[in-house]
């Protein structure tokens, strides 16, 4: 590692190693309490616990059966906000830091042209963000797989999990870290680079949660039972709370207007409201690739979008 890449590894490496340890002692937690989880499951305990979202309970008291994922829970909390935190602390000083000091320009002036400048230390801090977001995705699905998607673990739509987790982690933290070099390059101010970083990566972690939460992106499926017999079971799908009556015509209805779960009065009331079948909207359990690789397109676009952005303004910011 020699010229510019050498003076960018010198000054990103506190941070690389700063992120490694956060990454060791989150990897050190995960086996401590993935242990306890598995010694819980083989323990028989919960052996009669069926799939779906029903909770399965204790025999002697009748209260629920739970694993510890409170701390997995954290972790994919954290995976969430890695785009914010790599957006603030390291994508913003990237180049802000030599701006605001001046110290570009000595840089520059050792025939290290403004292009080389950016790609030693932009390339070196998109690798070190890449492995450690991947790492820190594959540690919660490691931690997650013994209790995904059962009553007493946690289920593949909780945001969490959902967010936390897969190839979307990588692409939330590589836009993280091309809006504030983005934000840096254009802010006079480092502390202002961070701010502005902060808005922009917390706003968008937001949105995106909402597109999930409103099945903006990945619509549900509609799941139809014939006449009054019960529908099908819920399972591993992640309901958007839309149940209701269709009518021969196909019109949907909701279904408050026959307010009964089953039996004679059900059946006379979808009589005398000419319904012929019951419904109910949810996403399957695929989805979730289907949530991971839209938000990982829409993240990994933003990004590539800004590191271009930030290329077209490098010579006339330095």
């Amino acid at each position: 590692m020699k010229g510019s890449f050498w003076l960018a590894w010198r000054q990103q490496r506190v941070s690389a190693g700063i992120g490694a340890a956060a990454l060791v002692v989150a990897a050190a937690i995960a086996a401590y309490y993935r242990s306890g989880m598995l010694d819980a499951l083989h323990s028989g305990l919960f052996d009669h616990c069926a799939t779906g979202p029903l909770y399965c309970t204790r025999s002697d008291t009748g209260l629920p059966l739970l694993l510890d994922i409170e701390p997995l829970k954290y972790l994919g909390a954290l995976n969430i906000a890695l785009p914010v935190v790599i957006g603030v602390f390291w994508g913003a000083p990237l180049l802000g830091r030599d701006r605001e000091l001046g110290t570009h320009r000595m840089v520059l002036a050792q025939g290290v042209s403004p292009g080389q400048w950016f790609i030693s230390r932009f390339a070196l801090a998109a690798a070190i963000t890449t492995i450690l977001s991947g790492l820190a995705a594959g540690v919660f699905a490691w931690w997650w797989r013994p209790a995904a998607d059962r009553s007493y673990g946690l289920f593949w739509y909780d945001n969490t999990a959902l967010s936390g987790s897969g190839p979307r982690v990588v692409a939330a933290a590589l836009f993280g870290l091309a809006a504030g070099t983005l934000l840096g390059l254009l802010a006079r101010r480092v502390l202002a680079a961070m701010g502005l970083t902060l808005l922009v990566t917390g706003v968008l972690t937001l949105l995106l949660e909402w597109t999930h939460w409103a099945r903006l992106l990945v619509p549900p499926h509609t799941y139809v039972s014939a006449g009054s017999i019960p529908k099908p079971p819920m399972g591993e799908k992640w309901s958007a709370g839309n149940y209701g009556l269709i009518t021969a015509t196909g019109r949907h209805d909701d279904v408050l207007n026959c307010p009964y779960p089953s039996g004679a009065q059900l059946k006379e009331c979808m009589a005398a409201h000419g319904y012929v079948a019951r419904f109910y909207e949810a996403n399957p359990a695929g989805d979730y690739w289907t949530f991971q690789w839209i938000d990982t397109a829409v993240l990994g676009g933003l990004a590539a979008l800004l590191t271009v952005v930030t290329v077209l303004l490098l010579r006339r910011r330095v």
